[in-house]
């Protein structure tokens, strides 16, 4: 009577006591999303239309927003449906999907974040081979390789829930459905999804901050070596953009964990409000970001106003 071997539901998280305010939190939610979308969409807009901007940064920028579009949709609307018709429940398969789609598509930007490094490393320490190594060509082979990189890698974690039997609580922590969540629900030993989910987080997002951090540190020995601090500034500049959406990206993502791993005793409201600053932040940033530092996309903005 404690467990359920095939469970057809779970429950989304709310927070206690602030039922009332659900509609007010969708709205909140509702505006973010619809500003993700905006912004995404008007970079992709942009991107194809100025001939200007046909080059591999701005096709991983292309990347990003596509990823962040499909991120967010994959989420927002379930849980607005949650805060403004109190669809609570979330049947088994369609929690699996959007958990496989999340980890998926971050694994997906962690990778495009780490081709934008190395892009950015390339323009600076070697400029004349820039366009030689970075082609159209392999720009979109990177973008498959992300791709591929990330449903080869967290393919498995689904699958590693199938089997196994739920206990009677189907509460989850989120108002959407994360690996570490539905795991912890489970009456059976989960050893296998632990070792294996973090093996991949290590050797996908955790691989990918090391070599974008020591891409930083082979730009900043190339630009130290140049003769001015004005050159200096004017180079690094072209790093700014990049370093504002890696953090945007990684700092939700380690607070989510560490929530996870240590915030067992937290409120609910820490985790529901962790897991929507994951979800949401970046999408709604990049674009500002990239459009508040790019000068033909804000050129390109202000016309189509």
């Amino acid at each position: 009577n404690s467990s359920d071997l095939s469970p057809s539901s779970f429950i989304l998280a709310s927070i206690p006591g602030l039922e009332a305010a659900h509609f007010w939190m969708g709205i909140l939610l509702c505006s973010m999303y619809i500003l993700a979308v905006t912004g995404n969409c008007a970079v992709l807009f942009i991107v194809k239309t100025e001939p200007s901007l046909h080059a591999p940064m701005y096709f991983f920028l292309c990347m990003l927003a596509a990823i962040d579009l499909a991120l967010s949709t994959s989420t927002v609307p379930r849980i607005l449906s949650f805060y403004w018709f109190n669809m609570r429940e979330i049947s088994f398969g369609a929690c699996l999907v959007q958990m496989f789609l999340i980890h998926t598509l971050s694994a997906i930007e962690s990778t495009v974040l780490l081709a934008m490094a190395v892009d950015r490393y390339v323009a600076i320490c070697h400029p004349l081979r820039h366009a030689a190594i970075l082609t159209n060509t392999a720009t979109a082979k990177i973008g498959l390789v992300a791709m591929a990189r990330g449903v080869l890698f967290f393919l498995p974690l689904p699958l590693l829930l199938l089997p196994l039997p739920f206990c009677s609580s189907r509460l989850l922590s989120h108002s959407f459905c994360l690996h570490q969540d539905v795991m912890n629900l489970a009456c059976a030993n989960t050893t296998p999804s632990v070792v294996y989910g973090l093996t991949a987080i290590l050797l996908v997002m955790g691989l990918d901050a090391i070599l974008i951090c020591l891409s930083y540190i082979l730009i900043l020995k190339a630009v130290l070596r140049l003769a001015s601090w004005k050159e200096r500034l004017k180079v690094f500049s072209t790093c700014i953009a990049h370093i504002c959406v890696v953090l945007a990206f990684y700092v939700p993502l380690i607070g989510l964990s560490v929530v996870h791993r240590f915030g067992k005793g937290l409120a609910p409201l820490v985790h529901i409000t962790m897991g929507n600053i994951y979800i949401l932040v970046p999408a709604v940033l990049n674009p500002i970001i990239y459009g508040v530092r790019t000068k033909q996309i804000q050129r390109r903005i202000l016309n189509l106003i």
